[in-house]
């Protein structure tokens, strides 16, 4: 089957086909041999312009698409909110729509209100990436860790994925959720109560309240950072009932069995969620992350451009 991408926009994977989804994943593979080439540059993008526009803090992520546009050939403007008009009171809106009057073609946002990327992109002729809007979706988080799964174990339908920690606040677990199981993936959400409420099983995945009920009955662990800064002191149970509870200790870690993978979407909270030695481990995929993400956002910025998908290339080995 031809894959096939018509969109100018990523906004949520939730809004995508399993198709779409995958057209993503193998354009990323076709572009993740660039970064492994002597010049790590193609011009896929040239004379296109991206502003990374981040309302919120980050580092990797933006770093990420700045990279992914730059071998891509486009040219980069980097916005933070501190040095953007949106502190003189100006809307969002009205900023996005300066920038695209001074011709930026793809515009990456992070927002911390749900739902801003899929406004601007209603409003804007430039494609519009969503980089996470508060605790709804962070879509390419969720395709390259989809992209490092099916690259590690070989496919994605019937591997056992636990997503661990605060689910309740997190982004980039409402994307992996959409996107792994479109994919057919067996997904199980791990965490106390006040963060993963029952109500999480209406999306199609099974609920956990202890890590030990999944340990050696899962494919992959993806732990994610408590996110202290959109929840209540009470939604917590505390650092060190959630470690001895829901963290990935060492102990714990050599239960598992070796092709177990361990992921983490950054930045790692180091004796809470995820034990150094078992960060720093052999199987830990936790760098090869970052890698994909690179690839992957240069598939998602060459798609919504109008770039045309890349089918995947079966082999025997």
């Amino acid at each position: 089957m031809t894959p096939v991408w018509n969109h100018k926009d990523l906004c949520a994977l939730g809004d995508h086909s399993p198709g779409e989804l995958m057209a993503i994943l193998d354009t990323a593979t076709a572009f993740k041999g660039v970064g492994e080439r002597n010049l790590k540059k193609v011009p896929a993008l040239r004379g296109k312009t991206l502003v990374n526009f981040f309302v919120e803090p980050s580092t990797r992520t933006r770093i990420s698409f700045e990279l992914a546009a730059l071998r891509l050939s486009a040219d980069v403007v980097n916005i933070a909110a501190s040095a953007s008009s949106l502190e003189k009171g100006e809307t969002l809106l009205d900023t996005a729509r300066n920038l695209e009057a001074l011709r930026a073609d793809l515009i990456v946002i992070r927002h911390k209100s749900a739902g801003s990327a899929r406004f601007l992109a209603d409003r804007l002729q430039a494609s519009v990436i969503n980089a996470g809007d508060g605790a709804h979706e962070h879509p390419t988080q969720g395709l390259l860790d989809a992209f490092t799964i099916r690259e590690k174990l070989g496919r994605i339908e019937g591997v056992r994925v636990a997503i661990v920690g605060d689910i309740l606040f997190s982004r980039v677990a409402r994307s992996n959720i959409h996107l792994l199981t479109k994919l057919g993936a067996e997904v199980t959400l791990v965490g106390p109560p006040t963060l993963v409420p029952e109500s999480f099983s209406s999306l199609g995945v099974s609920v956990a309240h202890s890590i030990d009920e999944v340990i050696g009955k899962v494919d992959v662990f993806n732990l994610l950072r408590i996110q202290h800064e959109r929840q209540r002191m009470e939604y917590f149970p505390g650092t060190g009932e959630y470690t001895a509870r829901f963290g990935l200790t060492k102990k714990r870690a050599d239960r598992l069995p070796s092709e177990c993978l361990i992921m983490h979407p950054g930045p790692m909270n180091r004796g809470v969620e995820i034990d150094s030695d078992v960060a720093d481990s052999g199987r830990s995929v936790i760098l090869d992350q970052v890698t994909n993400g690179l690839a992957v956002r240069m598939a998602v910025l060459y798609l919504c451009s109008g770039g045309a998908p890349f089918a995947r290339i079966e082999t025997n080995e």
